[in-house]
């Protein structure tokens, strides 16, 4: 069957996203103001572009459980996020968060009694492997607890993903809305209360944060994965991972210990097979069911 242009579109799209994404690390880096600032300032601009394509769209905004608590969880992930590229290094703070998927096994298991396979055993044990080797380089205490801050961020994120997967355009959309409206909330007021110098680099990397890095990437990726199958999707997204600390090191010469790049490279090694093993199960059940 010939995909149409649409889905020809789509992995492309959602290649762009992540390669957008992965420029939080570099100008989170280079604004010198409290994390709940920038955060809050970087949803506040990312806000109006949501706003605007929804508008374009005509996507109704509903306000309701799903749409609420995904907001709380994604505010808490942008919050933690941008905290912890403060507390620890960009590659740290980006694949630590990137174990999400293993928090949405874990949650799916114990809350929404799903079953567990050998597999996803396999998968946590090796994820929270690689974790552990993040804790061997740069053992100050800023940098354990940016540690634990960015692991905080891929929990509430798997939550996020979670809520969202239930809804449809609208609620997932209205979700992303009402998390960039509650992170305004929580970090612009902060601002007058800690030293916020306004320069012209601090201005335009958070404008480039807000539309460039978090605004824009949210529009592409809900034109992709309308389009993009899941596996192509989870696939494509390892490029924010792997291009975060890149940027870093080249434009602010923050170089991420060994150990650091070793748990790095297991962590995404072993989610990336993971998704392509599951899939393909997923993919044979439905054969089966089909041939039935």
């Amino acid at each position: 069957m010939k995909k149409t242009k649409e889905q020809a579109r789509a992995p492309f799209l959602m290649l762009l996203c992540a390669a957008l994404w992965s420029l939080g690390g570099i100008f989170i880096k280079l604004i010198p103001w409290n994390p709940l600032v920038i955060a809050g300032w970087r949803s506040l601009l990312a806000l109006l572009c949501v706003a605007a394509y929804m508008k374009f769209r005509h996507l109704k905004f509903r306000i309701n459980k799903h749409s609420v608590w995904g907001g709380i969880f994604q505010a808490l992930v942008f919050l933690l996020f941008v905290s912890a590229n403060k507390l620890t290094t960009a590659a740290n703070a980006i694949v630590l968060q990137y174990t999400a998927p293993v928090f949405i096994l874990i949650i799916s298991v114990l809350f929404l009694r799903q079953r567990i396979e050998r597999r996803d055993i396999i998968a946590v044990i090796c994820t929270l492997g690689g974790i552990s080797l993040f804790f061997f380089d740069q053992l100050s205490p800023g940098n354990l607890l940016g540690n634990f801050v960015a692991i905080a961020a891929g929990l509430f994120f798997g939550c996020m993903m979670i809520v969202n997967n239930r809804a449809d355009e609208s609620g997932r959309m209205s979700s992303i809305l009402l998390g960039h409206l509650f992170t305004a909330l929580v970090g612009c007021p902060v601002g007058l209360f800690v030293e916020t110098p306004i320069t012209s680099t601090a201005v335009l990397s958070l404008l480039v944060l807000g539309i460039v890095q978090l605004g824009i990437p949210y529009i592409l990726y809900g034109l992709a994965i309308k389009h993009c199958e899941p596996l192509v999707c989870s696939l494509l997204s390892t490029v924010e991972p792997l291009l975060n600390p890149v940027w870093v090191f080249l434009f602010d010469g923050e170089t991420p210990g060994v150990f650091a790049l070793l748990g790095g490279l297991i962590v995404i090694v072993t989610i990336t097979a993971w998704c392509i093993i599951r899939d393909k199960a997923l993919a044979r059940s439905m054969t089966e069911t089909a041939v039935q």
